[in-house]
This record gives C-alpha cells, structure tokens and sequence, in this order.
C-alpha cells in the first residue's frame, strides 16, 4: 500500500535556520564558493535536515511524533538548493511493507529531489494506529 507523497520545500533561508538549531555552521550549507570549491554543485542542505524531513513525513503517516519507533537512512545524494526564493522540493513517498504481528508498521521510504533519490535503504517503523 502506497501512502500519500509529502513534499518539502527547501530554501536557503530554511538552511540558515537549520544552521542556527543546530549548530552547524559549515559553509557548504550556505556558501556557493565554498561548496564548489570543494567539488559540490553548489550549496547543499545539511544531511540531517534531509533526515528531519524525513521523519516529518513518517510522523504525519504514523498520526503522531511517538508512534515513531526507528527511523533508518542512508544519505546517497546531497539536496542542492539554489539562491532562488524557490530553492527546490524534496518528495518523500512510502509504501508499507509490512504490519507486524505486535502491531508495527514497516515503511520502506523514498525520498527524492529533482527526480533523483537522495536517500537509500530509508526505513522506518512505526506504532500502527489503533
């Protein structure tokens, strides 16, 4: 079963906020020279708020924050968000696997920007709404 793809907007302004939160400043996440200079395509968001979003999407699945019980990702692409007040979109799809005996649900995830996945091997594992 498929559930309903949640899609994020992503601006640097998002990123600066993020940088601030959480304490990570490096400048690939806000500085274009800096990021390509250093072989990306241009400023890339931080991993881990790829991550939240992530957990964001499976949070409005799931129908609470605590239903969550793991959340598992590999980061496989890096999200590149232009200097537009646009910047870009990241999709987040999932399709339940499996309902557990002790009332889990696994989700396999798929995130992507820009048509191409920036996660893999995304999973997570969630309290089955009673």
């Amino acid at each position: 079963m498929e559930l309903p793809t949640q899609t994020y907007r992503v601006t640097r302004a998002d990123l600066v906020r993020y940088a601030g939160a959480s304490g990570d400043f490096n400048p690939i996440h806000w500085s274009e020279r800096t990021a390509t200079k250093v072989g990306l395509p241009g400023v890339i968001a931080h991993g881990m708020f790829t991550m939240a979003l992530v957990g964001r999407a499976v949070t409005t699945w799931a129908g609470a924050p605590d239903a969550v019980v793991e959340l598992n990702v590999r980061f496989t692409r890096p999200v590149v968000v232009p200097d537009t007040d646009e910047g870009t979109e990241v999709e987040v799809a999932a399709v339940v696997k499996e309902v557990t005996e002790d009332g889990l649900t696994r989700l396999d995830i798929t995130a992507t920007c820009l048509g191409e996945k920036v996660l893999s091997q995304a999973r997570a594992l969630v309290r089955t709404p009673r």
